[in-house]
């Protein structure tokens, strides 16, 4: 026969876990039966053990005061136990009255409906795409009196390059690196170099020698630093 298994609720702390049993066993909180209560929450504790919960010490020094106000209240006197009782009675009307606060704003709170819980990550490029007239240009640089030219001398001062961006063709690069071995003589890479800033050139020249060097027509030294002409066969 199998061992039947339960599944415990997890509650926050000693109180929470005793209204949770005076409101499943519908006990008066205002006149809490202690033998009765202090049974549930024995057997609660009981179960705890059984499925390996850990409970913290405060759940422990409820249990023990449960206990004393159950053993004060058989003694001749049970002053002692009234008083504790009416102090753990007006613990857990408070404690409920902060549940019920609590249920009361979180169902006005609406932040989750304006806020997001985590910093949305959205794409963004880091390059100003927009295109602008040089004349419009340079209208706006007058305006705001960042230059004392005028429009027309501003405006032959720009640069195509402000309407649309500087492409340079592979093929224009090849013609340079074979004009530079048309002579015979090794040609160092870096030297194809000198002088370039421009970004899309130095790519065109980088594969215009990738290119010149897979079809044959140029090679590389062993280290890859000078190139010369490849000699035809049977020429």
């Amino acid at each position: 026969m199998e061992e039947m298994t339960f599944k415990l609720d997890v509650f926050e702390g000693p109180l929470d876990l005793l209204l949770h049993l005076i409101s499943k066993h519908k006990l008066n909180i205002n006149d809490i039966e202690i033998t009765k209560l202090l049974e549930q929450y024995l057997l609660y504790m009981e179960q705890a053990r059984q499925q390996d919960l850990e409970l913290a010490g405060e759940f422990l020094e409820m249990a023990a005061r449960l206990v004393y106000i159950k053993s004060a209240s058989l003694l001749p006197k049970p002053e002692e136990a009234e008083r504790i009782k009416q102090e753990l009675q007006g613990a857990l009307i408070e404690y409920a009255l902060c549940q019920l606060a609590a249920a009361q704003l979180r169902e006005s709170f609406i932040a989750d409906d304006v806020f997001v819980r985590k910093p949305m990550k959205l794409k963004t490029k880091q390059t100003y795409q927009l295109q602008h007239p040089k004349e419009k240009l340079s209208e706006i640089l007058a305006q705001i009196g960042k230059t004392k030219m005028n429009g027309q001398r501003l405006s032959e001062k720009i640069t195509d390059t402000v309407t649309q961006a500087k492409v340079v063709s592979v093929i224009s690069k090849v013609v340079f690196v074979l004009r530079r071995l048309y002579a015979g003589k090794a040609v160092s890479v870096q030297s194809l170099y000198d002088g370039i800033t421009d970004r899309s050139a130095r790519v065109a020249t980088f594969l215009a020698v990738l290119e010149l060097t897979r079809f044959g027509r140029i090679e590389l030294n062993d280290d890859n630093t000078m190139l010369t002409m490849k000699e035809k066969k049977g020429g």
